[in-house]
């Protein structure tokens, strides 16, 4: 279910806002520096505020400590109040933060896969990076270019990427993680040493250690992240084309119907989230749903892997006369708010601003507009239903019938035996999550929680990560979805409901959760629902040799067409 479970530890940016700021509104224009406290490691960022010529903010960042950091394009600030923020999509980052009243300070939160306290203050001159001493003759601009490797995390697989380039400063060096939508993050530092190369990621407390083969076509090597080594081998790339995975079922424009990019707000949470409605040619009113993407910070697309499901299904849908909105997860990409202290509950309120957003559009049909969830979606849409009468129906798209303890007990089972262990050792593993949840689903207080959990994952979870794992299993949203009964929603949902499941989801196991769902509606008296497990589908409903989440990126099939053909046609017949 939960993507975080099996995500690579790579860093994705969030951040906390501050109360309004009660006099003039501070002035942001200047440089400002502020020092990121990354484990042991310290970088110091600089940010460049000025305005243009119409006086909207723009700025650029600088990492002084990583060679080759400076001049990040930020891509979009702003500036409410005593509330500031800025993004760069070139490094999936965001900051959000408050001034103090005196307008010299801002203080907030940056966060790469976890919140980490940043606060800027302003300065007269900005620092300067550090030149080096002197510049090794080894640097002479061999290695320059692209080079791809292929990284085995035993639950998923991940293309990682190095551009390496030589310059006066040195080797520099980005990395990409393309499955995970994640470019450009700056390497701290790069190395080479004859057949030697050592490539540092500190922010992420990684490290790549390899040796360079004599055609300089390979780098045999290790990527090192916490505790954790892997194998790690680098092959320079001739053709850019070689990074694309191929995806045969991802649209091309143009569109034989209208997109647009929106923006809505969701009162309740006080934020704006961007989004795109796809609306039918033809003069309407259309049917209309909302797309709900699954658990883990996800753009429109719901991309991850390569794959963008929710590209392909609202695409799908629009063809067939269904207008289709699709939105960033608050916090993420294009959406204001903060995504790292947000809960299921949360999400469903910005499912609902959605639904209104709908309603105020004239092509849109206001007695047929539906939900259709995906994963942690397919928990929201009955959550949604369950207490809007103008929801018209309902698609649970490997959607749960139980509570998440129960899934993830299953989940650890079932993806462990995928990866080759056997059902006893899986079993091990299984029984040692469960004692984990159980005491999650029994202490309320975050304090004694993770004093009970630090008690029980001693000697199972290294120390070095020890308080990055207490911190995410006591965050806002883990607690919310452990002890979440998805059941009382579903006997509350009157209104049609669609809800499937591949037969080889290991991460929402059918014959756990398809017969919950069932009995939850019946019990509810909800007499027009079809629950139905797809024979051969992995949980993103591709077809799948096995199902295990490491086989997701090597399919090239986005969504099976048998799914996308059955949720179009389910809907235009309600």
């Amino acid at each position: 279910m939960s993507n975080r479970r099996i995500a690579f530890g790579l860093i994705v940016m969030a951040g906390v806002l501050g109360s309004v700021f009660g006099q003039a509104p501070p002035n942001p224009v200047g440089d400002w520096q502020g020092t990121l406290h990354v484990g042991s490691a310290e970088l110091r960022l600089v940010l460049h505020v000025s305005k243009n010529d119409d006086g909207a903010l723009k700025a650029t960042l600088d990492s002084i400590d990583q060679p080759g950091s400076n001049g990040i394009a930020v891509t979009s600030i702003s500036l409410e109040g005593a509330k500031f923020a800025f993004t760069s999509a070139a490094i999936h980052g965001s900051y959000q933060g408050k001034f103090t009243t005196d307008g010299a300070t801002v203080r907030g939160t940056w966060t790469q896969g976890q919140p980490l306290p940043l606060d800027f203050k302003r300065v007269g001159s900005a620092m300067k990076t550090p030149k080096p001493s002197h510049i090794a003759a080894t640097l002479d601009g061999a290695l320059d270019g692209t080079w791809l490797g292929n990284l085995d995390t035993g639950a998923v697989k991940l293309r990682i990427v190095f551009h390496l380039a030589a310059t006066a400063d040195g080797l520099t060096a980005t990395m990409d993680s393309p499955d995970q939508n994640v470019k450009g993050i700056p390497a701290t530092s790069a190395t080479r040493n004859g057949s030697s190369l050592v490539i540092e990621m500190k922010q992420m407390a990684g490290k790549f250690e390899g040796k360079i083969n004599p055609g300089l076509s390979s780098i045999d090597g290790t990527w090192t992240q916490g505790p954790a080594s892997l194998p790690l081998v680098l092959a320079r790339v001739n053709d850019s084309a070689e990074l694309e995975r191929r995806r045969p079922q991802n649209p091309v424009p143009p569109y034989p119907y209208r997109s647009e990019d929106v923006e809505y707000s969701n009162p309740v949470a006080n934020i704006k989230l961007a989004a795109t409605l796809t609306i039918p040619k033809g003069a309407g009113p259309f049917p209309a749903v909302v797309l709900i993407t699954g658990s883990g910070p996800q753009d429109r697309d719901e991309a991850l892997l390569g794959h963008k499901p929710f590209l392909v299904l609202s695409d799908y849908l629009t063809r067939r006369g269904i207008a289709v909105l699709r939105t960033d997860d608050r916090g993420v990409a294009k959406s204001g708010g903060t995504f790292a202290t947000a809960t299921t509950a949360d999400f469903a309120t910005d499912t609902e601003a959605g639904v209104a957003y709908l309603k105020s559009r004239p092509e849109v049909n206001p007695r047929k507009i539906g939900l259709v969830g995906h994963s942690e979606g397919g928990i929201i849409a009955p959550m949604v239903a369950a207490r809007n009468p103008d929801i018209a129906f309902i698609v649970m798209m490997a959607g749960s019938g139980v509570n998440g303890e129960e899934i993830l007990v299953a989940q650890t089972q079932l993806i462990a035996e995928a990866a080759g262990a056997t059902h006893a050792d899986a079993g091990k593993g299984a029984a040692q999550e469960r004692a984990m949840l159980d005491i999650v689903a029994s202490e309320k207080d975050v304090v004694a929680l993770k004093k009970k959990l630090r008690e029980n994952l001693a000697g199972k979870v290294p120390e070095e990560k020890m308080d990055a794992t207490l911190k995410q299993i006591a965050s806002p949203w883990y607690l919310y979805f452990v002890t979440y009964d998805p059941a009382p929603a579903l006997r509350t949902v009157k209104c049609p409901v669609l809800a499937i499941g591949g037969s080889k989801d290991l991460q929402v196991p059918p014959n756990q959760n398809l017969p919950a769902i069932r009995k939850a509606l019946e019990d509810g008296g909800n007499h027009n629902f079809e629950v139905e497990e797809l024979p051969g589908l992995n949980h993103l409903f591709q077809t799948a040799p096995t199902g295990a989440p490491s086989e997701y990126s090597e399919i090239e099939e986005t969504i099976a067409p048998v799914v996308l053909d059955k949720i179009a046609s389910w809907i235009l017949k309600q």
